[in-house]
C-alpha cells in the first residue's frame, strides 16, 4: 500500500475514533437556552392568562411579557460535541449539572420543587399588586404541613387557620415556633384554630374565616438534627407542623399558566394584575418583558438565567426589559441590541417606570451598569 493511502487511511480511522467519542463520551453539564415569552395581558393555550372576577376590570393592550429557560432534564447526558456547540453558541449556556440539579435531584423531584414555587409567586404577585393599590389583603397564619408520625397528626391539618397558641395570638408563622419552644417535652399546648374547611368556605365568599376552636396536643422532643420548622436546641419541644401564611382576596383573582415552574414571573403577574385592575394602559402599547421574584410586601428579588431571558425577549420582540437590580450587572455584560435594560427594586419601582415608558419619557428611566 503507497505510504500516502496509509497515511490517508489511518487519519480517517484516528478521525472516525474521535468522532465516536464525541458522541459516546457524557460530561456532566446541563444546558440552558431561551424558552418561551408569555404576554400577561395575552392569553394562553386559548384562554387569558389572568382571569378576575368580582371586581370591575378595564381592557389592557400592549405586552408585559413574562420570560422563561428552557432546561435539560435530570436524566440527560451531554455528549463533548453539545457541550463545546453550547459553549460556543451565543443563545446558550453550559453550566456544571450540579447547578441545575444539586444533591443528586431528580427531574421529578425539581418538577415539583419548581410547581411549589411557581404557586407561592402567584399568590405573592396578588398580594403585591392589590397592596400597590391599596386593596386590603387579610393575611392569616395556617398550617401549611403535618409531619407523618407527630403529636399534631389527626389533630391540625394543612390549612388550618392558626387564630392563637396558648392563648397569645400569632401574627407570623414564626410566633408559632416560639409560643410552642416555651414548653418543655411532654406538656399540653393548646392551639386556637379555625378548620381548613371553614377557612376555605370564607374564603370563596371573600371574607375572614371567623370563630375557633381549641385543639390541646401533647408536645414531643425534637429527633436530633430534625429541621420541623420549629426552632432548634436541645430537648425543643415540637408538635411536628411547619406554620406559613394564607390570603384571603376580597375578589377572586385566577392566573392560568400550564407547564411553567419557578418563581421569576412574580413580578410580571403582579404588573399583569395591576394593568387590568386600573383604567388607562400601563404600557402604552409597548412592549415590555421581564422577570424578577415578588414578595407579599413588592420586593423584586433576582432570578436565574438571565442572560437567556434577554435572548427570549429580544426574539420575541421585547424593546424594554425589566430587570432584578441584583441581576443588572450581569444582564448589562451581555444585552442583545435594541432591548433596554430597566433596574427594579419594588413593584413601586417598577410601575414609576411603566408610567415613563407608557408616556415616551424613558430619558430618566432607571438603567442597569456592569459596575
Amino acid at each position: 500500500m503507497p505510504r500516502s493511502t496509509a497515511t490517508m487511511l489511518a487519519s480517517a480511522l484516528v478521525l472516525i475514533a474521535l468522532l465516536c467519542a464525541g458522541v459516546l463520551i457524557k460530561v456532566p453539564y446541563s444546558e440552558m437556552s431561551p424558552g418561551p415569552t408569555v404576554n400577561t395581558l395575552g392569553d394562553a393555550r386559548g384562554e387569558p392568562v389572568l382571569q378576575i372576577s368580582g371586581r370591575k376590570t378595564y381592557p389592557a393592550s400592549g405586552h408585559l411579557n413574562m420570560t422563561t429557560v428552557r432546561v435539560t432534564g435530570a436524566d440527560y447526558r451531554m455528549n463533548i460535541f453539545e457541550a463545546v456547540y453550547g459553549w460556543l453558541a451565543h443563545d446558550s449556556v453550559v453550566v456544571p449539572h450540579d447547578t441545575l440539579y444539586p444533591d443528586g435531584k431528580t427531574e421529578e423531584q425539581s418538577t415539583q420543587e419548581n410547581a411549589e414555587e411557581f404557586s407561592q409567586s402567584q399568590e405573592s404577585a396578588k398580594v403585591a399588586a392589590l397592596k400597590e393599590l391599596d386593596i386590603p389583603v387579610a393575611t392569616q397564619v395556617v398550617v401549611s404541613t403535618v409531619v407523618k408520625g407527630s403529636p399534631a397528626e389527626d389533630k391540625l391539618h394543612a390549612g388550618d387557620v392558626i387564630k392563637a397558641v396558648d392563648g397569645t395570638a400569632v401574627k407570623e408563622p414564626g410566633d408559632v415556633a416560639k409560643l410552642v419552644t416555651k414548653h418543655q417535652p411532654g406538656e399540653d399546648v393548646t392551639f386556637t384554630i379555625i378548620p381548613a374547611k371553614t377557612a376555605a368556605a370564607a374564603e370563596k365568599a371573600g371574607r375572614a374565616p371567623e370563630g375557633g376552636e381549641e385543639i390541646t396536643i401533647r408536645t414531643a422532643k425534637a429527633p436530633a438534627a430534625e429541621g420541623d420548622g420549629e426552632e432548634g436546641g436541645k430537648d425543643r419541644a415540637i408538635v411536628g407542623i411547619r406554620a406559613g401564611t394564607d390570603h384571603t382576596f376580597p375578589f377572586e383573582i385566577d392566573i392560568k399558566l400550564a407547564d411553567v415552574g419557578g418563581a421569576s414571573a412574580g413580578l410580571m403577574f403582579s404588573l399583569g394584575i395591576i394593568d387590568k385592575l386600573t383604567p388607562g394602559d400601563l404600557t402604552g402599547g409597548k412592549f415590555v418583558a421581564g422577570t424578577g421574584t415578588i414578595d407579599d410586601a413588592g420586593t423584586v428579588g433576582p432570578i436565574g438565567g438571565i442572560t437567556m431571558k434577554l435572548v427570549g425577549a429580544r426574539n420575541a420582540g421585547a424593546r424594554y426589559f425589566l430587570t432584578p437590580d441584583d441581576n443588572c450587572a450581569s444582564a448589562a455584560a451581555d444585552t442583545p441590541d435594541g432591548l433596554t435594560l430597566v433596574r427594579v427594586k419594588t413593584i413601586e419601582d417598577a410601575t414609576k417606570s411603566m408610567e415613563q415608558i407608557r408616556t415616551g419619557k424613558t430619558a430618566g428611566l432607571p438603567s442597569c451598569s456592569t459596575g
